[in-house]
C-alpha cells in the first residue's frame, strides 16, 4: 500500500503537469513549425501581369493581430472598390474566447450609414455561438455558425452577388466549411472612404469591438465561387489569395496591417498587438 501510495501521487503529479504543459500550447505542432516572417509573401502588379512573389506555401504566420476591445484597425481609402452594388467578397480567419453575452463582436467589415454596415461578419451569443453575415439594405441574417468553438480559430467569407442579389456566407468549423444564403437584397455600397472606412477588428455601428483575434482578411471586387471559398479555406490561416487579379486588398496582419495586395492601402490601429503566442487554439483544416 505505501509503494502505491507512493507511485500513486507521483503519477498524479505527472498528470498535472502534462494537462497544464498541453494547455500552454507546449505540445502544439505549430509552435515548433517554421513561420512565416512579415511580407514575407505578396502580390506584385506590373504592366504585364500581376503574381504573387516571395514565400507562398501557406505557412503559419509569425503573428497575427490581437484586439483589446478599444479600437479597430482602419483602413480609409481602397480606389479600386468603388461605390455602387458591384460584386466583392470578404475573408478572414479570427479568434473570439469568450463573445459578450446577447450581443455581437464585429470581426470585420465595410462600414456605413445608419446604425450597421455594409458587409460584414460578426458573432454573437444568443443561446450559442453563431458567426453572422449582414448588408445594410437587407435583414441581418445570421447561421451556419450554431457549432462554433470558441477557444479555436474559425473562418469566415461573405461573398456578395449583384446578379442575384444574394448576399452568401461561409463559415469554417470542426474542419468543415458550411455555407448559407444570408439574404437577396440589392446592396449599394458606399465608396470606402475616412466616413464609411474598411474596418479590421469591428463591423461599425453600434457593435461592440472585437477582443480577440483576426488574420488573413481578404477583400475582392468578384464574387469567389464556393470552390474557391473552399479553396482559401482549405489553404488554411496562412494561405495566400486565390484570385490576385480581383485581389483589391490584402491584410495578412502577420506584424503589421500593410496591404500586401500591392494596391497600397495600408491600414492603421492603435492599442493592436501583433502576437505570436496564438497557434494554441489552430488546427489546420
Amino acid at each position: 500500500m505505501e509503494y502505491l501510495m507512493t507511485y500513486g501521487w507521483a503519477i498524479l503529479i505527472i498528470a498535472i503537469v502534462l494537462v497544464a504543459l498541453f494547455s500552454l500550447g507546449v505540445f502544439n505542432s505549430g509552435n515548433f513549425a517554421p513561420r512565416a516572417q512579415p511580407g514575407s509573401c505578396q502580390v506584385i502588379r506590373t504592366a504585364a501581369q500581376v503574381s504573387l512573389a516571395g514565400q507562398c506555401n501557406g505557412m503559419l504566420p509569425e503573428y497575427v493581430a490581437e484586439f483589446d476591445g478599444s479600437s479597430p484597425i482602419t483602413v480609409s481609402s481602397i480606389p479600386e472598390l468603388p461605390s455602387g452594388n458591384q460584386p466583392r467578397t470578404l475573408t478572414a480567419w479570427f479568434f473570439v474566447p469568450n463573445p459578450n453575452v446577447n450581443t455581437y463582436n464585429g470581426i470585420v467589415g465595410i462600414s456605413g450609414p445608419g446604425t450597421d454596415s455594409m458587409l460584414t461578419a460578426f458573432i454573437g451569443i444568443e443561446g450559442t455561438p453563431t458567426v453572422c453575415i449582414d448588408a445594410w439594405d437587407s435583414t441581418n441574417q445570421c447561421g451556419g455558425g450554431d457549432n462554433l468553438q470558441l477557444g479555436s480559430y474559425e473562418f469566415v467569407a461573405a461573398a456578395y452577388n449583384a446578379t442575384n442579389y444574394n448576399l452568401m456566407g461561409y463559415t469554417g468549423y470542426g474542419g468543415t466549411l458550411h455555407s448559407f444564403i444570408a439574404g437577396n437584397a440589392m446592396v449599394t455600397f458606399p465608396e470606402v472612404s475616412s466616413t464609411y472606412p474598411f474596418l479590421i477588428g469591428d463591423r461599425g455601428g453600434s457593435t461592440p469591438i472585437l477582443t480577440g483575434d483576426v488574420a488573413n482578411v481578404q477583400l475582392y471586387n468578384a464574387t469567389l465561387s464556393q470552390a474557391e471559398i473552399q479553396a482559401l479555406y482549405l489553404e488554411g490561416i496562412g494561405g495566400a489569395p486565390i484570385n490576385v487579379n480581383n485581389l483589391v486588398g490584402w491584410w495578412p496582419l502577420n506584424g503589421n496591417a500593410n496591404d500586401y495586395s500591392g494596391n497600397g492601402n495600408d491600414g492603421t490601429g492603435t492599442n493592436v498587438i501583433y502576437t505570436s503566442a496564438w497557434t494554441s487554439g489552430y488546427s489546420a483544416p
